[in-house]
């Protein structure tokens, strides 16, 4: 599924995050940028040592926050690690919309052109998966309506239940 924003697109895939071939991809990460579980433990485990050493030189950063690494030996270029709230933070959307928008934001700062973000802290973290996929992709389709070198966004789910979430969101802004 995809929706079109001027000449850049969003697109919904069902699939593993780290097999993307593109600019980044996104990992859904923790404020100490420890590759632990979940996506980041299969961004580590197929992206090789390298991109956690990079991690530890950048020492981590704030929920909201999103910082870059090489992508390793993955297909994708570049990692950006978007920290995302808990779910029981009373402020966790207005993170969530942050962290999305850091990473957007590192696209541009580093001429990137295509993006493949997960559905960030819908996994332990236990944010909802339907407000994840409404603020996630609203703020990735307000952003692309300005200037922006990323040209298409894509967001890949792991499971058809969270894809059916995101395709149904996506479908809501089309309208």
């Amino acid at each position: 599924m995809e929706l079109h924003v001027g000449s850049k697109m969003i697109t919904l895939v069902k699939g593993d995050i780290t097999d993307m071939n593109v600019d980044a991809i996104v990992n859904a990460a923790n404020a100490q940028l420890v590759l632990g579980g979940g996506v980041a433990g299969a961004i580590r485990q197929k992206g090789g040592a390298v991109i956690q050493q990079e991690c530890d030189q950048i020492g981590g950063t704030y929920v909201g926050g999103a910082v870059i690494t090489s992508g390793g030996n993955l297909p994708a270029k570049h990692v950006i690690h978007a920290v995302g709230p808990h779910g029981d933070d009373p402020e966790a959307e207005g993170k969530l919309h942050v962290a999305t928008l850091n990473a957007l934001k590192l696209m541009d700062e580093n001429g990137l052109e295509t993006i493949a973000f997960p559905a960030i802290s819908t996994g332990i973290f236990e944010f909802p998966i339907d407000r994840c996929a409404q603020i996630m992709l609203a703020t990735t389709r307000d952003y692309l309506l300005d200037t922006t070198t990323v040209t298409e966004v894509t967001f890949v789910l792991w499971t058809k239940n969270d894809y059916n979430i995101f395709a149904s969101e996506l479908a809501n802004l089309e309208e």
